[in-house]
């Protein structure tokens, strides 16, 4: 009895070894779902919502976007950082990882610890627009007319932003610390209301995302004087980038917000490296052209983590200089 005894352990030990590999070799093991922290139609939604379909082909389950927002993003993370179903993941951005780091005193997470990058999905440029009509009666048609504007009239120009410590806002502290110049700062609830009122006329002023202007400008109600991002873009290929337009003053000014994929800190190692390699393959082919139609570019390569050690000592200096504070 105790030699059947063993062997039948020894039959049973042999039958569950792969029982016990199983879970890394069959990982997904259901769909999965990739929140995003931000609100339906922004460009970290349109990013999520056309890489889904693609991961979905590659990794042979449903792959679901749910909108999370609030807190400039915090609550979305906050609710992947505390994941451990294996199968939720983060669609995250310069806000949630550099920025709200920078400026809030209780982030209900840890940027680098609750994370593992996933791969930079996609770039948003900042643009530079003005109302059309307001443009016009000032006499700006380039970057170097508003820079003289708002030198020759110190808190004439109002500059509007989607709120203090956003990306938008940031960017036009860092114009105007550059430039020497001073514009009233008015922070808006959301960058598609702060948009709205320079299109109305009550705002002069904003760096606003390309995807979202684009359509404005081509219809004529904002004026577009340069792109923030380092090269010229397909969109509108005859605007020049702030750098080429504005002079010494702003010569290697980017301002743009990078949208990245992240799974929790917990995320298995292999499973990791499966989540790395499939999003890196389905960025190397069509979709890559199907996000820069939208005004979203594929990140130029780098380690993902060096991207965020460097925007996070880019925007620190920033909020230090303007001396930003938010309570959140």
């Amino acid at each position: 009895m105790k030699t059947c005894l063993f062997k039948r352990r020894g039959l049973l030990c042999w039958l569950a070894a792969p029982a016990l590999a199983q879970p890394a070799a069959s990982w997904p093991a259901r769909p999965l779902r990739i929140v995003v922290p931000y609100p339906a139609g922004g460009p970290g939604d349109l990013a999520a919502r056309l890489l889904a379909p693609e991961l979905q082909r590659s990794l042979g389950y449903a792959v679901h976007v749910e909108n999370r927002p609030g807190a400039d993003g915090n609550i979305g993370a906050a609710e992947v950082a505390s994941a451990t179903d294996g199968h939720t993941l983060l669609m995250g951005s310069v806000g949630t990882h550099v920025i709200n780091p920078l400026l809030s005193r209780r982030l209900p997470y840890d940027p680098v610890k609750d994370f593992a990058p996933v791969g930079v999905v996609a770039t948003v440029p900042l643009v530079l627009v003005m109302n059309a009509a307001v443009a016009q009666r000032l006499g700006v048609r380039s970057v170097s007319d508003l820079v003289r504007a708002a030198t020759l009239q110190p808190g004439r120009l109002l500059i509007a932003s989607g709120g203090n410590g956003t990306p938008t806002h940031l960017s036009g502290e860092l114009f105007k610390r550059l430039t020497r110049t001073y514009m009233l700062h008015f922070p808006y609830r959301s960058t598609a209301s702060a948009q709205q009122d320079v299109i109305a006329g009550n705002m002069d002023v904003m760096f606003d995302s390309l995807p979202a202007a684009l359509p404005h400008i081509r219809a004529g109600r904002l004026l577009a004087l340069a792109v923030a991002s380092p090269r010229r873009v397909a969109g509108l290929p005859e605007l020049p980038t702030v750098d080429e337009a504005g002079g010494p003053a702003l010569k290697g000014f980017e301002a743009s917000v990078w949208l990245g994929l992240f799974a929790p800190g917990s995320q298995p190692p292999e499973q990791l490296a499966r989540l790395q390699r499939d999003t890196a393959t389905v960025l190397s082919g069509p979709l890559r052209e199907r996000l820069a139609s939208r005004g979203l570019y594929a990140h130029g390569g780098g380690d993902f983590a060096s991207l965020i050690a460097a925007d996070t000592d880019k925007w620190a200096r920033v909020v230090r200089l303007a001396g930003i504070r938010v309570d959140r």
